[in-house]
């Protein structure tokens, strides 16, 4: 499956990152030159790895608390000298990888077992990195939090129950279902290198100014049958879940799970302005640990150690069902072979989940390009390859 449809929340960070907010970055840097055009998206990728490990100090943050009882992750290295990983009929070992510039965090779990963590130069294990649209899948289990808690009755029920600004336009009759599968129908123009199209214009549109963008918008399919890439619906999937909560996103994040859980570090989460609200697809910022924590949740079906569910029985089973309008996707999670799943970043952010192996692998990543080029294939080699190797350790 191709990732340019992954390519994601650009404009929110174009409005969150402008070229005040890189004060810091410029005094760390003398040699940075930025117009006034440019954001973090757009910095030369040996300035992005400051600023990708620096958003709290760059741009409008809620912080995500960690818990007093973090989850113990066990080490249990494997020795992984002769492992190695092909892209294009060239075998690369694990030194080559991290000789990457893209390459700034791995780590692999099997339970709570760490068999590998490494990190590139300047990032450790308390580095918070920016998740991009791995912060997607976390809104979808939040969904799945909000049912459990009774906040939402069911993905059955409609988008304008939640948002009734949105009614007498063609989200009438739009489920909650169809937007987490990008399927609402609705026409969205997700062409990046055109100026007037819908993610150009809307794509960091937040609140009020998102939901009067998107009742503009006309009608091309029926709900729920046709698969469209639309950044301005997972901005949209956060809309409705504040709504649906009369609270934030991140505080909810934090006493569901974030806490509860037992992550390590305190997180941030972008938002859209000062005192703004958190955008359902975009800048969770953690450790590569607790993106793996991450995933250590999901394979415990949403159960907190103290036995508590928070999402309701059979939400991440219904999460990973692949949809009507594309096999290769569920509730803002990615879909692989073998019952894998993934959420997934721009510049190679991955949270990997392979249930049938009790397995985690998760990046820090700095590509060079948002999608698909050499660090893609780089990632996409090496996860599929560690998966491979955890079968004959």
């Amino acid at each position: 499956m191709t990732l340019i449809r992954h390519t994601i929340i650009m404009r929110v960070a174009l409005a969150a990152l402008a070229l005040s907010q890189l004060a810091a970055l410029r005094a760390q840097d003398s040699d940075i030159a930025l117009s006034g055009a440019e954001s973090l998206l757009f910095l030369p990728q040996a300035t992005r790895q400051e600023a990708f490990a620096n958003v709290a100090a760059l741009s409008a943050t809620r912080t995500v608390t960690a818990s007093e009882s973090p989850l113990a992750l066990t080490p249990a290295p494997k020795d992984w000298s002769d492992f190695s990983y092909s892209v294009e009929g060239e075998n690369y070992t694990l030194a080559d990888y991290f000789q990457r510039p893209a390459s700034r965090g791995l780590i692999v779990l099997q339970g709570d077992d760490v068999l590998l963590e490494r990190y590139g130069a300047g990032n450790t294990e308390e580095t918070r990195w920016i998740t991009f649209s791995v912060t997607k899948s976390v809104t979808s289990l939040l969904i799945g939090a909000a049912i459990k808690d009774g906040y939402i009755e069911s993905v059955d029920e409609f988008v304008t129950d939640y948002i009734p600004r949105l009614k007498g336009s063609a989200y009438e009759g739009v489920r909650i279902k169809d937007i987490l599968h990008m399927a609402s129908g609705v026409a969205w123009d997700e062409d990046y290198a055109s100026p007037t199209s819908d993610v150009a214009i809307a794509g960091a549109y937040n609140g009020p100014q998102l939901t009067e963008y998107l009742a503009t918008l006309p009608r091309e399919a029926e709900p729920g049958t046709r698969f469209n890439y639309n950044t301005g619906e997972t901005n949209l999937v956060g809309e409705l879940l504040r709504s649906a909560l009369g609270n934030n996103a991140s505080s909810y994040l934090q006493a569901k799970i974030w806490r509860p859980f037992g992550m390590e570090h305190d997180a941030y989460w972008l938002l859209s302005s000062e005192d703004g609200v958190e955008t359902g697809g975009c800048c969770i910022n953690a450790t590569l640990r607790d993106y793996a924590r991450i995933g250590r949740f999901v394979l415990a079906d949403g159960v907190l150690p103290s036995g508590e569910r928070v999402v309701p029985e059979g939400w991440i089973a219904e999460s990973i069902t692949p949809s009507q309008g594309f096999e290769g996707y569920g509730y803002l999670w990615w879909l692989y072979d073998e019952g894998a799943f993934s959420a997934r970043g721009i510049f190679q952010q991955r949270i990997f989940i392979d249930p049938a192996r009790d397995l985690v692998i998760a990046t820090h990543g700095n590509a060079l390009n948002a999608v698909d080029d050499e660090d893609a294939k780089h990632t996409d080699a090496i996860i599929m390859a560690l998966r491979a190797a955890v079968d004959a350790i």
